[in-house]
């Protein structure tokens, strides 16, 4: 693997990692919208994260002193989808948005649970970002060597 592969993985992952924070924060602004131009309550979004694969591998897969070995390109994003798990109910008759019985659908957004996924997401962001700064300096490093 060279230097510009392995930076180019932690910036697939940056990406990735940037564009889940982004996902999660909009569902935190949305905890509490019961209207949506689609109708009914906002419904959660999760990010679907996939290997990119990489590179067909060189050598023979059959030959014991030259195993094939598996490439990664990084991390590509498949998509944005709506978790489907149920809208939260809290009676409230008075509501403009209740439903026949009184009840009101709020968002299936659990401020907790988004909380502890954006720290993830922020912490796969930092391990990329300091992937990259090591890769630099190990290329830096060469490159003296190199110079003298």
């Amino acid at each position: 693997m060279g230097f510009y592969t392995a930076t180019e993985i932690s910036a697939s992952g940056l990406s990735a990692e940037r564009l889940a924070m982004d996902v999660i924060a909009n569902n935190i602004a949305n905890a509490n919208t019961t209207r949506t131009p689609q109708g009914g309550a906002f419904k959660r979004q999760l990010v679907i994260f996939a290997q990119k694969p990489g590179a067909a591998p060189s050598g023979d897969p059959f030959d014991p002193n030259k195993p094939e070995k598996a490439q990664v390109d990084g991390v590509e994003v498949l998509g944005i989808t709506q978790d489907q798990s149920p809208d939260r109910l809290v009676f409230d008759p008075g509501n403009p948005d209740a439903d026949a019985r009184g009840y009101v659908h709020y968002p299936n957004v659990q401020i907790v649970k988004e909380m502890v996924d954006m720290m993830a997401a922020s912490r796969a962001y930092q391990a990329n970002v300091a992937a990259m700064t090591a890769s630099r300096n190990m290329e830096y490093s060469d490159l003296q060597v190199l110079k003298s």
